[in-house]
């Protein structure tokens, strides 16, 4: 039985140029396709530039806007991957395939699954 996991791949966004990140997505795609003749893929998208992040928090009822990422880190969520694996192993070995692990780290998380979701 196989479970899902979020693939988080978080990097420097200064590490790359417009070309090498061209040729990101497009490897990128390469191992979606590969994934999904596997019958492992899930979903997967890169992710616009941590300067266009908006974060929401709600204080005591009321909603606090600021323009920024959540965290002001070295490396940002740059993107992700939705996977099923039939375990942890198997999903650090795609995880090792994604282009973004070479610049950067790709955070592996178990998800939950909630059935009252919509599927």
């Amino acid at each position: 039985t196989r479970m899902k996991y979020m693939l988080l791949i978080y990097m420097d966004e200064q590490v790359m140029d417009d070309t090498g990140r061209q040729h990101c997505y497009v490897e990128s795609a390469e191992l979606a396709h590969e994934l999904k003749a596997k019958g492992q893929y899930v979903t997967a998208s890169p992710l616009q530039s941590v300067s266009t992040a908006t974060t929401v928090q709600v204080r005591e009822g009321k909603r606090l806007v600021t323009d920024g990422p959540f965290a002001e880190t070295r490396e940002q969520l740059g993107g992700y991957f939705m996977v099923e694996a039939r375990d942890l192993d198997e999903a650090i070995a795609i995880a090792g395939k994604i282009p973004g692990a070479r610049v950067g780290s790709v955070e592996i998380r178990p998800v939950i699954e909630v059935p009252s979701l919509p599927g």
